[in-house]
């Protein structure tokens, strides 16, 4: 299967290769993006990829072989081979994976002191919402550098202006101005006073790129919703550019997506608290197909954001299955609580982590009757004895060996219900699968964390639930789980 790259891979190729125009004041080069095999021309400033002559005559980090070979270009490969007649500008950049991405550049435009570049999002074979946006960089000439500067300094920037009054924060990698300590090898810039100057980078969002509303995130509240590794991916390869060139002014690169506004809402953005379009997103790069990592990232980062803000219990459900009912027996709106989807076991294990001491896990019998099982990731590739177990808790509690055949031959739970509720036995039946579920979430949870349940279903709502349920939703308009 083929993978895909990152909105964060796409806004850093972008930004380099429009640093690339607006520093040399040429056109990208077109064709192939890397120097070819004995010559010079072709080569791309800042390139990054090594020429031929890596062992067994491979492009080092590329999947075909040099000019020369035989070897057909692999399906949907990202930019041409040397021959071909199409002229595209491509640049390539190294993802912090160690794979190179040829990006093909698209709707370049040109001002006096900027330059407007874009990359077209893949996802690979496992797209998402954004899969096909174009992902743009404007980078241009900042008006003034920082250095003796009167204004504050943009939300999130490391450390205080010349002038400020306030020492530097605790663990600054440098001494705020006055101070003589150099500043440590490597440091990206100088501190005030030095006679060098290195180029400095600085990143925002533009239009259809989120603003951060809520703490808990990767980046402070107020600023653009692009990861830390997305800038440090633009920041490396716009720096690379200004070495290249010689330059070691101030460049400004604002990332945008113009379709983004549209596209946030199709995301988790607006229920995380980043108002106005999409995130710019990526730790390894790459898009793996098929991958649950994806998932699991923003369930730990709901997590996290209820954990910071002072709560000491959180609501998990798996879906928005069952929304009415909650809102009428226990008036929650189920659309606030953290959807752990099918991972309901590794939410537990995230939950206690993050050092919460609750969680009540509400949800539609058909998911969590399989956790009476044992099975704490509910999708159906995993498993489904839903029917076999609700089988068996009834001949437990005596609801006889004709109503367990009619629940084994039962397609849905629902229609399960039904049968145990002819029984006579359903309530009993439901309290057993209740039981079993709470042991073995109590098992997975180690003792680290309290759990609470409640079963429903459509039909017939509230199924069964533990004790101490009904105490998460008080008429005091306090948020379960809020600390008091």
């Amino acid at each position: 299967m083929r993978c895909g790259f990152t909105t964060g891979s796409c806004a850093a190729a972008a930004a380099k290769a429009a640093a690339y125009m607006l520093l040399s004041g040429e056109e990208l080069p077109t064709g192939h993006p890397i120097k070819p095999c004995g010559g010079e021309e072709g080569k791309l400033s800042g390139q990054l990829i090594k020429p031929c002559g890596g062992e067994e005559g491979k492009l080092s980090g590329q999947l075909i072989k040099p000019c020369g070979g035989e070897e057909e270009i692999p399906p949907g490969y990202p930019f041409m081979p040397y021959g071909r007649k199409e002229e595209i500008p491509e640049v390539t950049i190294e993802t912090p994976s160690g794979t190179f991405y040829a990006a093909r550049i698209e709707e370049i435009f040109r001002g006096k002191g900027w330059v407007r570049c874009a990359v077209r999002k893949d996802g690979g074979d496992d797209p998402d919402v954004t899969d096909g946006t174009l992902i743009e960089a404007n980078v241009s000439f900042a008006e003034e550098t920082p250095y003796g500067r009167k204004e504050e300094t943009p939300s999130g920037h490391p450390f205080m202006p010349c002038g400020r009054k306030e020492e530097a924060p605790s663990g600054h990698p440098f001494m705020p101005c006055g101070r003589k300590e150099e500043a440590p090898s490597g440091h990206p810039f100088m501190p005030y006073g030095r006679k060098e100057e290195t180029p400095l980078v600085r990143i925002d969002g533009g239009v259809g790129v989120g603003r951060v509303t809520k703490p808990g995130l990767d980046q402070p509240i107020g600023s653009a919703a692009i990861n830390r590794v997305p800038r440090m991916m633009i920041e490396k390869e716009v720096l690379e550019v200004c070495r290249e060139f010689g330059y070691r002014g101030v460049l400004e690169v604002v990332i945008s997506v113009p379709e983004g506004e549209a596209l946030a809402k199709r995301t988790f953005n607006p229920r995380l608290g980043i108002v106005g379009g999409i995130s710019i997103l990526g730790t390894s790069g790459i898009v793996e197909p098929m991958s649950s990592r994806a998932v699991l990232e923003t369930i730990r980062l709901e997590l996290r954001q209820r954990r910071e803000q002072g709560q000491d219990g959180v609501v998990v459900s798996p879906g928005n299955y069952g929304l009415g009912f909650m809102r009428r027996a226990y008036g929650y709106d189920l659309e606030k609580s953290v959807k752990c989807g099918n991972f309901i076991g590794k939410t537990v294990d995230m939950a206690a982590e993050l050092g919460f001491r609750r969680m009540l896990l509400a949800g539609h019998i058909g998911k969590l009757v399989k956790v009476a099982g044992g099975i704490m990731d509910t999708h159906s590739r995993e498993g489904d004895c839903r029917m076999e177990l609700l089988a068996a808790f009834a001949i437990l509690e005596g609801a006889g060996e004709r109503a367990a055949r009619q629940v084994l031959e039962c397609a849905t739970t629902e229609e399960a219900l039904q049968a145990l509720e002819a029984s006579g036995r359903r309530q009993a039946v439901m309290e057993r699968t209740l039981e079993r579920i709470c042991y073995y979430l109590d098992r997975r949870a180690e003792g680290k964390i309290k759990i609470d349940c409640i079963l429903y279903a459509n039909e017939f709502g509230e199924l069964a639930k533990t004790k101490e349920a009904g105490t998460w939703f008080t008429l005091s308009g306090r948020g379960p789980g809020r600390k008091t």
